[in-house]
């Protein structure tokens, strides 16, 4: 098996309208939810696909109301970068679990103050 590090390369590109955004964030969330059943098996991860899919769409859904077409441009070129460097498999799997650290680890959640949070660190 050849390594292609071009894989999924993608020029970089400014939306021309907000339609055109729109189209391309459509596009994009598309690949992830395609590509989540590839990345369970990839990095062997313990969790449904279905999981998978929830987080990638709570992913898209915390920039929803983004009201800047660069921003929303900027957002997709690291929406793309994460997902050539996850499918190409130029991450380890602390990287990919990382985004499901919460729903892993109960204990992972943060303190309710800062007095709890260092009382906790000297257990």
């Amino acid at each position: 098996m050849t390594i292609n590090p071009t894989y999924l390369a993608q020029r970089t590109r400014s939306s021309t309208s907000w339609n055109d955004a729109k189209r391309r964030v459509l596009h994009s969330y598309r690949h992830w939810l395609r590509a989540a059943p590839e990345i369970q098996s990839m990095y062997t991860i313990n969790l449904p696909v279905s999981t998978l899919r929830t987080k990638i769409r709570q992913e898209f859904e915390r920039h929803r109301y983004v009201n800047q077409l660069k921003t929303v441009d900027v957002l997709l070129f690291h929406s793309h970068q994460e997902f050539q460097e996850t499918l190409n498999f130029w991450k380890q799997l602390s990287h990919v679990l990382k985004y499901f650290r919460a729903e892993e680890d109960p204990k992972a959640k943060l303190p309710s103050n800062f007095i709890n949070g260092f009382l906790e660190g000297r257990n």
